[in-house]
């Protein structure tokens, strides 16, 4: 659907380029067959005709360079999508052929029982891979829907960032410790599972980016004019600060897909972005200091009453 929207508007543009040409080489033909005539007879018909083919000249210009314009960008589009096409390949591939192996293994050799637990947990682990993958495709799928207003609730953000953090800490096998929050209760309306996956996300790349050994931290704290930010900071490299607004692009992955060693598709952080905008809030990246690395801050409406009610209760 969004590739489909990309093309309309370059399709419509040219149109309307191809028929200015034909009105202004029209025009000019008769403004220079006509013009010395008219300009004897009718001065101000004959600059109103000047006036008005200057004016397409200058459409048709802008136009040329919009068109352009649009062109690179579904060149770019495309390269984003081949990378895609590359990295999900690669992520469908490489659990595959592993427990491929691991199966090969046990059904035609005698192994130990605790290299058979080993290949279970490794074929476990491939499995965990496909299906984050799997996750991610169809909340890239999803993302796209508007979701009702009437399926909005109540959700506690300090309840929900240390499961996710649980969550990603199992899935790539550390320790719990390894993501530190410091959290507090804070309720806001929106859909739990559109929460879920924004800050699984954000934590899944902390953890996956981070350094050796990783340390990952969450924090919730209040903001101002009734919002509430959550950070989420790693001590990985950190990102170049030219491509901090790409990375929130619809297959973006920083670097060449031959040479990278973190598995990805280049829709999580898309994700992120979209489903924070649908809850009016807002997100960017920053440096770590002291530490370095980078800091994901998100900053997620609170409604009026709920915040004034919470202030009250703190006051109290």
């Amino acid at each position: 659907m969004p590739f489909r929207r990309s093309l309309s508007l370059p399709i419509i543009l040219a149109i309307v380029m191809i028929a200015l040409l034909g009105v202004l080489s029209v025009g000019w033909v008769l403004l220079n067959v006509f013009g010395a005539l008219q300009a004897r007879q009718h001065p101000g018909l004959y600059w109103t005709l000047l006036t008005i083919g200057s004016l397409f000249m200058i459409l048709l210009l802008a136009g040329t360079i919009t068109y352009l314009i649009l062109s690179i960008k579904a060149i770019n589009l495309s390269h984003r999508q081949s990378n895609f096409i590359d990295s999900v390949t690669h992520e469908l591939k490489s659990p595959l052929a592993s427990m491929k192996l691991y199966l090969q293994t046990l059904s035609r050799h005698h192994v130990s029982e605790t290299e058979q637990a080993d290949f279970y947990r490794s074929m476990l682990d491939d499995l965990d891979r496909l299906n984050r993958l799997i996750n991610q495709l169809l909340d890239a799928g999803r993302v796209d829907a508007q979701s009702p207003p009437d399926s909005l609730e109540n959700v506690d953000l300090g309840e929900l960032l240390p499961q996710c953090a649980a969550t990603v800490c199992q899935s790539y096998r550390v320790p719990a410790e390894t993501v530190r929050c410091d959290v507090s209760p804070c309720v806001i309306p929106a859909r739990r599972s559109d929460l879920d996956v924004i800050f699984r996300n954000l934590i899944d790349n902390a953890v996956k980016y981070a350094g050796k050994p990783p340390q990952v931290e969450v924090s919730l704290h209040a903001g101002q004019k009734h919002y509430v930010m959550v950070q989420v900071a790693d001590n990985g490299r950190g990102i170049p600060f030219p491509h901090r607004r790409k990375i929130f692009g619809r297959f973006v992955r920083l670097g060449s897909e031959l040479e990278r060693e973190k598995p990805g598709t280049g829709l999580g952080l898309f994700i992120v972005r979209t489903l924070v905008h649908r809850l009016h809030g807002r997100i960017r990246v920053r440096d770590r200091k002291n530490v370095g690395g980078t800091v994901f801050e998100v900053q997620l409406p609170v409604p009026v009453n709920k915040s004034k009610k919470q202030n009250g209760e703190n006051d109290e």
